[in-house]
């Protein structure tokens, strides 16, 4: 049985749940998420002020998706609630990060400035010359879009130059020595 699915998620003050066939939606302080479930393997249901997933066979397919419905069901109340955010650490020489608005330009040592724009839903934030602050609602479109960040100059172990995550840890390699 699924350990992560039996477990109940409870509602904080202040948001609401819908249930309208097969889409799940949660609504609160700082926006609305709606997520769409099997109906035919998975029940969302709110008893006692907690939101409970159950199933309606033993099969490996609807075991799976019963942690998965749960999690994707936690990560809306705790999006609607609190929100998101991922931090982005730009090192190099010379290499930085300006805010343009709602969007971001980086001089990450390309022969021109790369303009990065936010999507909808997304707040880009710089919040000094080398970090970005990249937050929203959705967790899977936070993590999504400062992976893209991340992508226009993936860290390189020898200098440890590049766009990561704050809590990454880059491997350093040593370099070539000198003579024979």
């Amino acid at each position: 049985m699924s350990r992560i699915g039996k477990a109940p998620i409870k509602i904080p003050a202040g948001v609401e749940l819908k249930v309208n066939g097969n889409v799940f939606t949660v609504k609160g302080p700082k926006g609305e998420l709606s997520q769409t479930f099997d109906p035919a393997n998975i029940e969302l249901c709110v008893e006692n002020g907690e939101i409970i997933v159950k199933r309606f066979n033993e099969e490996n397919a609807t075991k799976a998706k019963h942690g998965l419905y749960r999690a994707l069901a936690y990560n809306m109340v705790v999006g609607v609630t609190e929100g998101y955010k991922k931090t982005l650490i730009v090192n190099g020489v010379g290499w930085k990060v300006a805010q343009n608005g709602k969007d971001i330009s980086l001089s990450v040592g390309l022969s021109h400035p790369v303009e990065y724009k936010a999507v909808e839903g997304i707040t880009l934030t710089v919040a000094s010359p080398t970090e970005i602050v990249v937050s929203g609602i959705n967790k899977e479109i936070v993590g999504a879009e400062a992976a893209k960040i991340r992508a226009i100059r993936k860290p390189e172990p020898y200098h440890g130059y590049g766009i990561r995550l704050s809590d990454e840890v880059i491997e350093r390699k040593e370099g070539k020595t000198a003579g024979k």
